[in-house]
């Protein structure tokens, strides 16, 4: 007896029908289905009774690489189909593709990932052929708007279609190998059954290979040199009776597993991003229950109730003129009853009144884009529908789930705790709850969001507080998180790692992941991770994440007291790089004209909090320090931030040869840059400037320079001495516009002054471009008499 092959595109109700309609027809001896091998003794698992839809979570992880994957399950996947009516008809139901772990996965997230999105060359062919859109229109026309379960050429449509899907098309490597294997099952079960029929069910890309190699052996469809794709050889003689093929197994050393989550419509719809099967899963979902009349009232329904809800009229006039649209677009294509696209498209004709942005989000793949008509929106999200799957209790579940619950009861933080937490990090108790928290936090597990606490190294914050967030998806997250340990330690731990290798020598990247390390008492990889920031940092090309980093660990080897790396040798051998390498970037970079880089300035500033702070650790004398100063302020080639940043920080070191700031700006700074170089100034030494009282020898020669400028040049600058100037908080503002109103004998409040009604640079254009209309009014002897 021979094999039937079903190929199916994922997720659709038609070929979920199909596949239905074949096992009752047939009776197989054998159903073998496109899915984990490696869930053979689990199938049980899926059949517990969950509430769909659900995914086969898989992971992996080696020394080389580490992998994820997702198979999943709806109502109307063909394979769910195939995996329960094939039980109930008493067939031996087996998944018959490669693990999810295997290198023919490499890359792929999702098993079920459309395979003519890859070969998308012949479905644009298709779908100019027959004049729509998009692939889901095109497969809506040909296949789901005559969804009739007794349609007798269903089966002969879908085999022409993915025969020209697949075309000619040379398969990739991965589905190469996993064709291989898929066959030598097939061969196996043909074997096995007798006389009895076999029924394979896969995705329909796949189809042509596996009929051309089980047919004679060896046929063409691309399945390379007759190896299973696991190691093993393939041929007809494989095929024994009672021999099935060996499922690999993960390289020794190499940790995975696979494991059931709920998953959502959400994550099954193609507009939220999923690129495999049908988007709208709520109108599938209802298409595969009640036909199209049910789906369709039941869509119109859910877009009016929700528009409602959102205060858009919605009119019972529009409703109708919708449906009528509807019937009208389903008429003109040819279809019995009005399809998905027949009713969005009347929908929108009836309820959308202006002209569109771009086309409407289903005549093409993928998520909607920022700024979509709020009508569309809503037509969007209620095709997508809102159903979250649940599994039934009974599921096995990874070590992680469990480690944590107890983890959080024993801290007093379970799933039910309500009220905001707020923690005192001295407190050996409060902290072992702050580590616990941040390690959900690093592992992306829902339930708590901290809204207060210390930021990075140098925060002087003792306390943290974390509220309560809705929990939705903490079940699926924490599932997932078990690929990365068995206990919440371990998993944070490994997801830190993870991101320590992925930042590679950025500075900023391997800072953040130093301070999540701090904070989660991960100090077996604080050690590690303070050596890759050494490392980092000695590389690092830009002086601004290289700023930041020099903050994070300046900080915490300075007030670290909470989480005990106060003081640590190696964090003052990644903050003694820091600063070399800082100084070193800072005196190559050149270039006038450009506005203020606030990532130097603030990478100067940790450079001076060094070396004022933490002066026994650096191997860079302070002379150098103010010698590398000296030659950046004077040079005429560097940025006017950077030279005013320099002389600052020349003064906070007590060296400015014999120069005060107000004879220093009168030397450096002209009408074009004198913001961007006061910028710099106040950004390293404002508070110097000030601890006697006030700028005021500063701010008398800056009133005389502005007062100097022209119009012209004044409104040039503005912006860039406003700018200046935020770096003084405003209580210190107000003292230096007290000074101000006193230098010119003017009396008035200082603090009326700094509270005016509109932007002053607003103000200030508006004034020249009146004198500019009086000056042109004079020249041309146009002004009113007065």
């Amino acid at each position: 007896m021979t094999a039937t092959f079903l190929g199916v595109r994922h997720h659709s109700p038609a070929c979920a029908r199909l596949v239905a309609r074949t096992i009752e027809e047939l009776r197989p001896a054998h159903v073998l289905i496109e899915g984990p091998a490696d869930l053979a003794g689990r199938l049980d698992e899926l059949l517990l009774g969950h509430e769909l839809p659900v995914a086969v979570f898989s992971h992996y992880r080696d020394a080389q690489r580490s992998a994820t994957s997702w198979t999943p399950l709806c109502d109307y996947s063909p394979e769910w189909v195939a995996l329960t009516a094939g039980r109930a008809a008493g067939a031996e139901v087996r998944f018959i593709d490669l693990p999810a772990w295997h290198p023919a996965f490499a890359g792929r997230t999702n098993r079920y990932a459309d395979a003519e999105a890859r070969y998308a060359e012949a479905t644009e062919r298709l779908c100019r052929r027959f004049h729509v859109d998009s692939v889901d229109a095109l497969w809506d026309r040909m296949f789901e708007s005559g969804a009739d379960p007794g349609d007798d050429g269903l089966a002969a449509r879908l085999e022409a279609y993915f025969d020209v899907v697949r075309g000619d098309a040379v398969a990739d490597e991965g589905d190469r190998a996993r064709e291989q294997y898929m066959a030598s099952w097939v061969r196996a079960a043909v074997a096995a059954a007798g006389e009895r029929p076999v029924l394979v069910v896969t995705g329909g890309f796949h189809r042509p290979a596996l009929v051309a190699l089980t047919g004679d052996g060896n046929g063409d469809g691309n399945g390379g040199d007759g190896n299973n794709g696991d190691g093993t050889e393939g041929g007809p003689g494989d095929g024994l009776p009672g021999v099935w093929p060996e499922v690999p197994e993960p390289p020794e050393g190499a940790v995975g597993g696979s494991f059931l989550v709920p998953y959502s419509f959400r994550q099954l719809d193609a507009f939220a991003g999923y690129q495999s099967g049908m988007p709208s899963p709520a109108y599938y979902q209802r298409l595969w229950e009640a036909g199209p009349d049910a789906a369709g009232e039941s869509l119109v329904r859910a877009v009016a109730g929700r528009l409602r809800e959102r205060g858009h009229p919605v009119s019972t006039a529009g409703l109708v003129a919708a449906h009528s649209t509807a019937l009208g677009l389903a008429a003109l294509r040819g279809h019995r009853a009005p399809t998905r696209l027949d009713l969005l498209d009347g929908l929108a004709g009836a309820l959308i009144t202006e002209a569109l942005d771009e086309p409407l989000p289903w005549t093409r793949r993928g998520p909607l884009r920022p700024g979509a008509h709020p009508v569309v929106v809503e037509m969007v999200a209620a095709c997508s529908g809102d159903r979250v799957g649940r599994l039934h209790p009974g599921t096995p579940a990874p070590p992680l789930v469990h480690d944590v619950e107890a983890r959080l009861a024993a801290l007093g933080l379970g799933p039910h705790h309500g009220r905001p937490v707020t923690l005192r990090l001295t407190d050996p108790a409060d902290l072992n709850r702050s580590q616990a928290l941040h390690r959900l936090r690093v592992l992306d597990v829902p339930g708590f969001t901290r809204v207060s606490g210390p930021a990075h190294g140098t925060d002087p914050v003792f306390t943290e507080t974390w509220e309560p967030r809705t929990a939705a998806g903490r079940e699926a997250a924490l599932i997932e998180a078990g690929a990365f340990g068995a206990t919440l330690d371990e998993a944070a731990a490994a997801v830190l790692d993870d991101r320590m290798h992925a930042a590679g020598a950025e500075p900023d990247a391997l800072a953040g992941v130093l301070f999540d390390a701090v904070v989660c008492g991960a100090t077996r990889l604080s050690a590690r991770l303070v050596a890759e920031l050494g490392a980092g940092l000695g590389r690092a090309t830009a002086l601004g994440p290289l700023g930041g980093a020099l903050r994070t660990a300046l900080g915490l080897w300075r007030h670290d007291r909470v989480y005990g790396v106060a003081r640590d040798p190696l964090l003052g051998a990644a903050v003694d790089t820091a600063v070399g390498r800082v100084l070193w970037l800072a005196e190559g970079v050149q270039g006038t004209g450009a506005a203020p880089d606030h990532g130097r300035l603030r990478a100067l500033s940790a450079v001076r909090d060094a070396v004022l702070h933490a002066e026994e650790l650096l191997s860079v004398p302070r002379e150098t320090v103010t010698g590398v100063c000296h030659r950046i302020s004077a040079d005429a080639a560097a940025p006017a931030d950077l030279r005013g940043a320099a002389f600052g920080l020349r003064r906070v070191l007590g060296d400015t040869g014999g120069l005060d700031a107000a004879a220093a700006v009168r030397a450096a700074a002209g009408p074009g840059t004198l913001g961007d170089w006061l910028a710099g100034l106040f950004a390293l030494a404002r508070t110097e400037l000030t601890s006697g009282g006030g700028p005021e020898p500063l701010i008398g020669v800056l009133d005389e320079l502005v007062r100097a400028m022209s119009e012209e040049d004044f409104l040039a600058g503005l912006p860039a001495l406003r700018q200046a100037f935020a770096y003084f908080p405003p209580r210190e503002r107000e003292r230096i516009a007290a000074q101000l109103i006193e230098r010119r004998g003017l009396r008035g409040s200082a603090r009326s002054l700094l509270r005016v009604t509109a932007d002053p640079l607003l103000i200030a254009r508006a004034r020249n471009l009146e004198d500019h209309v009086e000056r042109t009014l004079d020249r041309y002897g146009l002004r009113a008499a007065p």
